[in-house]
Formats: structure tokens, sequence, C-alpha cells
């Protein structure tokens, strides 16, 4: 789980907690991921943390204590650099990334384990960027709706022969990603959407969308308000 974030949108929430632990229905944010994820299958869980690191890692040791956690305290590494400093916690088989600010309505089981390094769980809603799919949902490019800037491996790309798809925050991951990344570059401080950009080309990065699908981002204020009505 990624929950290493500032947490700028929320504050001042987040100016003496971590976004993790900032509360809905009187339990943490954290509190309803994990037990989604538990109850969804998942008992090898893994949490990054960084912004009051110490809060939330004696918050995990004391609620979740089987639950591994991996330190960024010395240096926030975005999604990509978080998922790879956690890698010695998930090699070994698919493993699934899930924001901790992201609740969904979505079965956590019906993801599907497809021939692809990564199944992204993504959906049609606004938003101020999207990823771009062709018509067999390979990931083939991202657009900024703000600026109109676009971004592909495959050079000039026109976003409106795409499918124009928000991404979740959730996404199923095949553990052949590391080397892969290691072959790429990627190392440090990266977005994983960054590499996904730059492996698409040569490499199934697959899209999926849900039936039915609701999904809140409760990252800003207003959406943590309504967030215990979505619950």
């Amino acid at each position: 789980m990624l929950a290493a974030g500032l947490g700028t949108r929320l504050r001042p929430l987040t100016d003496a907690r971590p976004k993790a632990l900032v509360e809905v229905g009187g339990k943490p944010l954290i509190y309803h991921i994990l037990k989604k994820l538990q109850s969804s299958g998942y008992d090898d869980i893994t949490v990054n943390v960084h912004h009051f690191a110490a809060m939330l890692a004696e918050y995990l040791g004391r609620e979740f204590p089987e639950v591994h956690i991996s330190d960024e305290s010395d240096c926030l590494l975005d999604t990509g650099g978080g998922i790879l400093r956690a890698r010695r916690f998930l090699e070994g088989h698919h493993f699934l990334v899930h924001n901790v600010d992201i609740f969904s309505n979505l079965d956590l089981r019906a993801i599907p384990e497809e021939d692809a390094v990564a199944t992204l769980v993504v959906s049609e809603r606004e938003s101020s960027r999207h990823l771009l799919f062709d018509g067999d949902m390979n990931l083939a490019g991202w657009v900024d709706e703000r600026t109109g800037e676009v971004r592909s491996p495959y050079g000039a790309l026109d976003p409106a022969k795409y499918r124009r798809l928000a991404f979740s925050g959730i996404h199923l991951v095949s553990d052949e990603i590391f080397p892969l990344l290691e072959k790429y570059g990627f190392s440090g401080r990266f977005s994983i959407i960054d590499a996904y950009l730059r492996l698409c080309a040569e490499h199934c990065i697959r899209g999926f969308i849900p039936e039915n699908f609701r999904i809140l981002d409760i990252g800003k204020i207003d959406a943590l308000d309504r967030a215990p009505e979505f619950l």
C-alpha cells in the first residue's frame, strides 16, 4: 500500500499527522483500506511510510503488527520509487498496489491476473489527466487535459483516436517489473506512471474497467467530508 505521501491537499489535517491517519468514521484511512485488503484475501501486506513515518509505523505495529513496513523516512520516493524500495517484500508473485486515500466499491479479487506487466484499474470519469488506451485496452499514452500535453513512447499521438480513462490508484503488478525497471534505468524517486509509459512500447500494460465502478479519491477536504456516506 502506498501511504508515504505528504497529504498537502488535506492540510491542515496533515500538518501534525500522516494522511493515512486522517480519520473517516472514527477510524484512520489506512484502517479501512487494510481491512478491505484483508477481507479480499490479502494477508501479506506492505505499507510504505515517509511523512510522520514513526507515527504511522507505531500505529501499524500496534493495530496491524503483521504488516511489513517499507521505510522511506530518508527520502520520499514517489509511487515508482516506493514500489521499487519494497521489492524484497513483493518479489515472487503478482502483487496489488493500492493508494491509501482511495475508497471504492471494487471487488479486489475481480482484477484479472493477465499476461501483463501490470493491469491498471481505470474508469470513465472526469479528471485533469487521463491515460490513453487502444481498442485492446493496451496503454499507449497520457494526456493532461488542462494543457493538452501528450506523452507516449510512440511519438506524436492523437488522443482523439484513443480511449481516455482515469487511473484509480489501484493496479495489479507482476514482479517481472523489477528487472524491467532496472533495464530501463529507473531508480531513486520516480512515478510509476512514468515507468508504465516507458514500458508500454515493448511490454503489455493493460487497463481494466470494473462494472458499476464507484471511486472516491480522498485527496481534498470536501472529498473527506463525503467519505463517511461513501463507506
